[in-house]
């Protein structure tokens, strides 16, 4: 196994903004994921607080975390799978990408995940406790076109390198 990236937290500054004064108990509290055996591929993100969402509801997660990730290499994220199966719970971008340069960022590479319960089912209310599992990331490499010549950099997050 090649070592490519590290999971680390934002700073405290950077996780107020989204929980604000109160939020040194949540930030405290922050676990980096984790693969739950050796021979998992993906790591799975914590719930930083509790969040409950109905079907059809969606919330966009601050996990507080950040990820140093090398050159050539992609942090993509997906629900886990259990929650998928059991509420149909997606995330509203199909999968998420964090692109390695993404870490520099003037949010800190601040990875947010927003998820949605698409159970058609009433009375499917996906429920998940702080400090449980709701997605998980799993790192691929990526390669690029003979003729790229992109210089472009990052400063942002969702959608931030869409051209005006």
């Amino acid at each position: 196994m090649q070592r490519i990236a590290e999971f680390q937290k934002v700073s405290f500054e950077e996780f107020k903004k989204s929980f604000g004064e109160n939020a040194k108990e949540i930030y405290d509290n922050i676990k980096l994921p984790v693969r739950a055996t050796q021979g998992s591929a993906g790591y799975d993100f914590f719930a930083p607080v509790d969040f409950e969402l109905k079907p059809g509801e969606t919330a966009k997660i601050p996990t507080g975390i950040r990820a140093r990730i090398d050159d050539g290499w992609v942090l993509k994220i997906y629900p886990r799978s259990g929650l998928g199966f059991k509420f149909r719970l997606q995330l509203d971008n199909t999968v998420g990408i964090i692109d390695a340069d993404y870490y520099n960022s003037d949010n800190e590479g601040h990875i947010f995940i927003k998820v949605t319960n698409c159970s058609y089912e009433e009375g499917k209310t996906v429920s998940v406790k702080a400090g449980n599992g709701f997605a998980q990331g799993i790192f691929l490499p990526f390669g690029i076109t003979v003729d790229d010549d992109v210089t472009d950099t990052r400063n942002g997050g969702f959608g931030s390198t869409d051209k005006k």
